[in-house]
């Protein structure tokens, strides 16, 4: 198995779940990825992380990670990287700066999305709406599990092209 199998095995062993759960898309599945699961070990992050690194396009000038499960494979990118960070909220903060994209300015930045699972994109296409609203060049996302559930396509309607570390078929081939 090459580093992308070994790796999809031990993201698949870490958070993979079955039973009965609604997506943020509004769907149901009968099999869940808990990102939480992979994002809470250490060493697995670190690797998912060093995963994402050969992802990230040359020109980048700021990440940004989506609330909650981008959070910290945002923060450690960033860290690895050497690159500045932002923090994008479901919904703009009701008290103190009232801000929906946290950490900084991104006005005339290329920013790269960074997410967990990408279902649908939902989460991916209101994160890109926002900070393109306030003057960033949004064109790249990078994800841990791409479920191949529609995103893609629906990220590269809106200009976004995604760049998963792993595809739903790579974590179904090590099953």
């Amino acid at each position: 198995m090459g580093d992308t199998g070994t790796l999809a095995a031990r993201v698949r062993a870490a958070s993979h779940l079955t039973g009965q759960f609604r997506l943020r898309s509004g769907r149901t599945s009968g099999e869940y990825f808990d990102k939480y699961l992979f994002e809470a070990d250490p060493v697995l992050l670190a690797d998912v992380v060093d995963a994402m690194r050969p992802l990230l396009p040359a020109a980048t000038d700021v990440l940004a990670g989506l609330e909650l499960g981008g959070i910290p494979l945002v923060t450690l990118l960033s860290q690895r990287t050497g690159l500045p960070a932002r923090f994008v909220r479901k919904k703009a903060k009701e008290y103190g700066t009232c801000r929906t994209a946290e950490g900084g300015d991104v006005a005339g930045l290329r920013v790269v999305l960074v997410e967990d699972v990408v279902t649908s994109g939902g989460a991916v296409v209101e994160a890109a709406r926002v900070l393109r609203e306030q003057g960033a060049l949004v064109e790249d996302v990078l994800c841990v599990i791409d479920r191949q559930e529609g995103g893609r396509d629906g990220l590269a309607a809106l200009g976004l092209t995604l760049r998963p570390v792993l595809t739903r078929a790579e974590l179904d081939a090590v099953a």
